[in-house]
């Protein structure tokens, strides 16, 4: 059970990640601190304590407590054990990730430094739930406890931008929000310099759970947590979660952090007339035909499109609706050139898409329509195929309150990736071609 949690329970996430992902531009990159932060959880909070609690309850604890040696020594050696262990199951996550087609880290030093604090608050993690539990099955159910919240609402398996608010104050008490971030921002963000505090909340979670777990070391399988004085140790393992949830409340640090790309809630106005004759004037049919469209099913995760015959869910109804009416007057369609004014309707298609919201799949064919209400076929097909062709150009959109959606996109690259292929099935649509 130990080397399912350590080795290949990590290796199914990552593959199932790659399938639903796999249309990135670079395959996996932006999910790393994500899966590496399962990793080790895995080995750590099933892996140590399953192995842990095994061995007590086969005696073998017991025969080690009648060597000399302290017991602070036998901890720190089942630590640095572990650690290799967790260590080698990350770095075999990684090589399956380049053979993905996954880059280099920005960071790799940084990396290996992020990871470690990491497995250190984990593995801390990891000898609480030992000392908490009696046998190997308690081991399981008090794992699931804290693994499932983490997964869900603690910002490993879902990300922070696709949480609820009150979701993410939560996640701030939640040592699995600090690994991802942390780990994330040495793989494509500025490094360790740019995650301090989570770094240090990791060595201090860490650190209060390897005290926990020392003093409250049993070597014996008789011996029962119920019965154990003491019990006051578990106190600084709990208080370090709570002192850094408050922390992180009290110094701003809830919201989610953007990358450092270009965005505009409320696109600005040209301030000098569009050229005679735009660039994108100049696409012809041969440009068209020579784009790839090569675009993910509409009912995968990425790049969703209701089919025409499939009427919103009654939950969601209210909200497209609600898109439908408002997309005449709102703002960041009406003004700007016209390409912008395109690229700011296609973010209203892609940032529900990028944050996983219901609404997600049933928005593009509102947008499609309104577009071709908006402009003649052949000006849409040319200001669609200069935006395939330009993705990275002009501004893109990261929230859409006046149109009455929640939720902001923590990184506006995906937001850019997603408007790019929105913009292929618009054409595909358009032109009456079919996807490859």
């Amino acid at each position: 059970m130990a080397l399912l949690y350590g080795y290949l329970f990590p290796l199914i996430f990552l593959v199932a990640f790659w399938v639903l992902y796999r249309h990135e531009k670079i395959p996996l990159i932006r999910h790393m601190g994500e899966l590496l932060t399962v990793s080790v959880l895995g080995g750590a909070c099933f892996g140590l304590p399953t192995t842990m609690v095994s061995e007590r309850e086969r005696g073998v604890w017991r025969r080690y407590r009648l060597t000399p040696v302290p017991t602070w020594a036998f901890v720190t050696s089942t630590v640095v054990a572990r650690y290799l262990i967790v260590l080698s199951a990350g770095a075999l996550q990684l090589v399956l990730a380049f053979a993905l087609g996954m880059t280099l880290p920005a960071h790799p030093f940084d990396l290996w430094v992020a990871f470690t604090a990491v497995s250190f608050a984990f593995i801390g993690l990891g000898l609480v739930i030992a000392t908490l539990a009696d046998n190997v099955p308690a081991v399981q159910a008090l794992g699931q406890c804290i693994f499932l919240p983490m997964l869900i609402i603690g910002g490993v398996a879902v990300q922070l931008a696709s949480l609820p608010p009150w979701a993410q104050h939560v996640s701030a008490f939640f040592p699995g929000r600090y690994a991802v971030e942390t780990l994330q921002g040495s793989v494509t963000g500025g490094g360790l310099g740019a995650t301090r505090f989570s770094l240090l909340a990791l060595v201090l979670i860490g650190a209060a759970g390897c005290l926990a777990g020392a003093k409250l070391f049993r070597w014996d399988a008789a011996q029962r947590f119920a019965t154990r004085s003491g019990k006051f140790w578990l106190v600084p393992a709990l208080a370090a979660w709570l002192a850094v949830g408050l922390i992180a409340e009290w110094r701003g640090r809830i919201g989610v952090a953007t990358d450092d790309i270009p965005v505009a809630t409320t696109p600005k106005i040209a301030e000098a007339p569009p050229p005679p004759s735009p660039p994108w004037m100049k696409i012809t049919a041969k440009d068209v035909a020579a784009l790839d469209f090569n675009v993910p099913s509409d009912g995968g995760v990425v790049s969703p499109y209701a089919a025409p015959d499939e009427e919103a869910a009654d939950y969601t109804k209210d909200e497209v609706e609600a898109v439908r009416n408002g997309l005449s007057t709102w703002k960041p369609g009406l003004e700007g050139d016209d390409v912008q004014r395109v690229r700011n309707l296609l973010c209203v298609a892609a940032v529900p898409d990028s944050i996983q919201q219901p609404v997600e799949r049933y928005l593009p064919p509102v947008v499609l329509h309104h577009l071709e209400d908006t402009y003649p076929k052949d000006k849409l097909i040319k200001i669609l195929t200069w935006i395939v062709l330009h993705p990275e150009d002009g501004t893109v959109i990261d929230s859409l309150p006046d149109l009455g959606l929640q939720g902001t996109a923590g990184d506006p690259s995906v937001v850019r990736e997603r408007s790019y292929l929105y913009a292929l099935k618009f054409l595909i649509r358009i032109t009456g071609r079919a996807g490859r």
